[in-house]
């Protein structure tokens, strides 16, 4: 069996459903701990929600352009943490928790008991994202093998909150490497990007998320009498309108353009002859680069000014846009890729947030990732078992290029 294939069938088998890590990360500090990984578990959140998160370390080294002699270049490799010595750091982000299994009846086999059919490996978490950490592990066990001083760090920043809140997990393991003052350099998430084919698509950015919680105050009243009452609904229609048809940016060469959608709208007691006292709208802007949170929320503000109306509005920001543009990262991604498939990738920046939204504060160069996305959170979520080593093998084509071995 592929040792990627069997790591994988060991996580799927731990039922790490948010935010228990289910022993998952015992596992891989086992496996990085012999390479020489320096491996730190941050426990964070309160004792009903207690998220494990993982951060493990390989120093490599990059001797000073002035060691030309054999001891010169002997002293460099005995001090990796002289700035002149230090190599660039690539990490490779995760999360072990899963999403939950929905009705066990549905399942053609037990969701935490790994199974095959018809060339696929079936599972909790075989999609998003197991099969990526294993990838990602057995790619790092096979680069060190072949070069076990590479001019390259390596680190793993694992997580079992990313399904969940996302409040104890890569956010917090972030802001104490930042406090620390770890410098980051690149980072791949292995996040499900791929759509039809292993390798067709990349994300190199996300769009950000802003949501607002609305409450058009109103008086309630008889259907009857509306002359003494104030239906919020009503009031709020025309704004709504202005709204919707609001044009917020033109997004730009790698994202489209911010959008804003009502997700929920809720007004009345249930009685047929009752104008509501209040009307409550949850709506989110998904934008990009083109636009800030600050703009956003003054321009919105300025819409419901104009329509002279009572409110409340209370907003939470979910996470910012971030950008990679093509670089040194990037190539890495795009070379390692298409030498193992043939296949040249996509890049986007659709879809819902990720971890690379904390990440992106901490590290300039993000890229997601990793298997076909056709199954993620649903029954019978599954992975093709051809695509597992080629995965692997991306993985450790991306660390040849960005060490200098490709």
């Amino acid at each position: 069996m592929s040792r990627t294939l069997h790591l994988a069938e060991q996580l799927i088998s731990r039922a790490s459903a948010t935010p228990d890590d289910a022993g998952c990360q015992d596992l891989l500090i086992a496996r990085l701990t012999p390479l020489g990984f320096s491996c730190e578990s941050i426990v964070s959140g309160p004792e009903h929600f207690r998220v494990t998160n993982l951060w493990a370390k390989f120093e490599g080294f990059k001797p000073s352009a002035h060691a030309a002699s054999t001891q010169a270049a002997i002293e460099s490799i005995a001090n990796p943490d002289n700035a002149e010595n230090s190599a660039k750091t690539l990490v490779f982000a995760g999360h072990t928790d899963v999403v939950p299994t929905g009705p066990l009846e549905q399942w053609h086999s037990h969701p935490f008991m790994p199974s095959h059919r018809a060339g696929n490996l079936y599972g909790r978490g075989a999609a998003d994202m197991k099969t990526s950490i294993a990838a990602m592990v057995v790619a790092v066990e096979e680069f060190l093998a072949a070069h076990p001083r590479p001019a390259l760090s390596i680190a793993f920043l694992i997580t079992s909150d990313e399904e969940g809140p996302g409040l104890d997990g890569t956010v917090v393991v972030c802001n104490q490497l930042k406090a620390r003052g770890e410098v980051l350099d690149y980072c791949i998430v292995g996040e499900p990007t791929s759509v039809k084919n292993l390798g067709d698509m990349i994300k190199n950015g996300r769009r950000g998320t802003l949501s607002g919680k609305l409450t058009v105050k109103g008086v309630q009243g008889h259907i009857a009498y509306p002359h003494l009452a104030k239906n919020p609904i009503h009031l709020f229609a025309p704004a709504l309108a202005e709204l919707v048809g609001t044009q917020w940016d033109q997004g730009n060469d790698f994202f489209p353009a911010t959008s804003w959608q009502v997700s929920n709208l809720h007004a009345g007691t249930g009685a047929t002859n009752v104008i509501p006292g209040d009307l409550v709208v949850d709506f989110n802007f998904r934008f990009c680069t083109e636009s800030t949170p600050e703009s956003l929320q003054q321009r919105l503000l300025a819409i419901l000014s104009r329509h002279q109306f009572e409110y409340d509005l209370k907003w939470t920001l979910g996470g910012l846009p971030f950008l990679t543009t093509p670089g040194t990262l990037v190539d890495a991604v795009r070379g390692a890729i298409l030498a193992e498939t043939g296949v040249q990738t996509e890049l986007s920046t659709t879809g819902g947030t990720s971890d690379g939204r904390f990440i992106a504060k901490v590290c300039p160069q993000v890229i997601e990732l990793g298997p076909v996305n056709a199954t993620i959170h649903q029954i019978n979520e599954c992975v093709a078992v051809s695509s597992i080593d080629p995965l692997k093998n991306i993985y450790k084509g991306v660390l040849e290029r960005l060490a200098g071995l490709a």
